[in-house]
């Protein structure tokens, strides 16, 4: 049922065309003495030219062809037959789907552009101000330790320690930027190998701060075989999921993640509590620079789990978001393509 209203959705232009083409042929049908066939050929190509704003080649000719069949069949002489006895309608019938063809062409274009000028835009908001608060952590605690030579021990190690952090943000910010780039584009081939979950859990929290790791993160990993996969990307994933995790969630509580053994394949589930949930929106989180709405004080660039979902198709798994709790919850089947024989 639900595929069913996202089809609807998808396509209902289709639906308000064929609307206006039986509106368009009543109406002609009523005034067909007082209207010349040039003036009811024109009307019949408004149909053609609102589903080809949609850029969809097939559903224009679709449109052209039953708009062509029903002038030819009410309206051309000899009537109420298919036959046409002057070939200059039939050209005309041709000008329809040369118009059609012209708009559905200029409109994929256009939606083309946009998307490039969005992407334009997202990506001067990453630049201007994603990188630039890590940037300016990195130089306001720099310029503390120069200009305080009485700085204490203490005090210069949680400088360093933001150093540290802010650094580690800003390469996961440049190396989603690349990833996905080349994940959008279809240019990355998997290295497999043998990866250990445990391992690849330790490299990605070392990206956070020790408090994150230590006082938020509720972590419960079972006892794993070794995983064929991508160790790189496997580590980008988790890396994305806790990053969202931290950013996201509420001060004060707990962020659950959990690693599972199901024989066949892998879970991962991640839940944190947080005020940014939408529940009719919550499917678009794994859409490429989609952001909640109220989130713009919150640092991000809006591809992090857009990659997440790429890494896991890759490895021909399922993602996906469920609201619950007063927070979100992801969850993430990997499937067992190959065991390892540690014999």
């Amino acid at each position: 049922m639900k595929n069913l209203l996202i089809k609807y959705k998808q396509y209902s232009y289709i639906l308000k065309a064929l609307g206006i083409l039986l509106i368009i042929t009543l109406i002609s049908h009523i005034f067909r003495g007082s209207l010349a066939i040039i003036n009811i050929t024109l009307i019949h190509i408004i149909p053609v030219i609102v589903v080809a704003i949609h850029g969809n080649i097939k559903a224009t000719l679709f449109m052209t062809l039953l708009s062509v069949i029903c002038l030819n069949f009410l309206y051309i002489p000899p009537l109420y037959s298919f036959f046409v006895h002057n070939e200059l309608y039939v050209w005309s019938f041709f000008i329809f789907g040369i118009v059609g063809w012209i708009i559905t062409i200029q409109a994929k274009n256009l939606n083309s552009q946009t998307k490039q000028n969005e992407i334009r835009e997202s990506l001067l908001h990453i630049i201007s101000h994603d990188l630039r608060t890590p940037l300016s952590t990195i130089h306001g605690s720099i310029n503390l330790i120069i200009s305080n030579e009485n700085l204490d021990a203490k005090s210069k190690h949680n400088l360093y320690e933001d150093i540290n952090y802010a650094s580690h943000r800003m390469k996961r910010l440049i190396t989603n930027i690349l990833d996905s780039t080349r994940l959008s584009s279809g240019k990355i081939d998997l290295k497999l190998e043998w990866c250990d979950f445990e391992d690849i859990v330790g490299v990605a929290l070392n990206e956070f701060s020790q408090i994150q790791s230590e006082e938020k993160l509720d972590l419960k990993i079972d006892e794993l075989s070794l995983f064929w996969g991508d160790n790189t990307l496997l580590t980008q994933l988790i890396v994305n999921l806790l990053d969202n995790a931290f950013k996201y969630s509420k001060a004060d509580t707990k962020i659950y993640f959990e690693i599972m053994n199901l024989n066949n394949f892998i879970k991962i589930k991640i839940f944190n509590e947080t005020e940014y949930i939408d529940k009719k929106k919550i499917k678009n989180i794994f859409d490429k620079f989609y952001r909640f709405e109220d989130t713009n004080d919150i640092s991000g660039s809006g591809i992090g789990l857009a990659i997440c979902k790429s890494i896991v198709k890759l490895h021909n798994g399922d993602i996906k978001a469920i609201p619950e709790h007063n927070g979100i919850l992801i969850e993430i089947e990997l499937p067992m393509v190959k065991r390892a024989n540690l014999l």
